[in-house]
């Protein structure tokens, strides 16, 4: 007959030692400091949750136009701001 194992058998088991740490990945943008790409150096992230058909939308003009959707984006906030008699900012 067997003995149901019990924590203080796991305690007196010797331990593996840890994995080796992973090599860090390569970079793979250039980058003026710490905080991300250059491309998004002084930038803000505005974003939202939409239906899937808005995004598929959205998604589908993008690449009918050969535009980013961020570019989209910007554009359908600048008109928002026209409408609402604020000025444009651009991309």
């Amino acid at each position: 007959m067997s003995r149901k194992p019990s924590f203080a058998n796991l305690r007196d088991r010797t331990t593996p030692p840890p994995p080796a740490p992973a090599a860090p990945a390569p970079a793979t943008a250039v980058t003026s400091d710490a905080k991300g790409p250059a491309s998004r150096q002084g930038r803000k992230q505005i974003a939202g949750f939409f239906t899937p058909d808005m995004s598929l939308a959205m998604h589908m003009l993008a690449r009918r136009q050969d535009r980013s959707l961020q570019a989209l984006m910007a554009e359908a906030f600048n008109d928002v701001l026209r409408k609402y008699g604020e000025s444009p900012i651009g991309e």
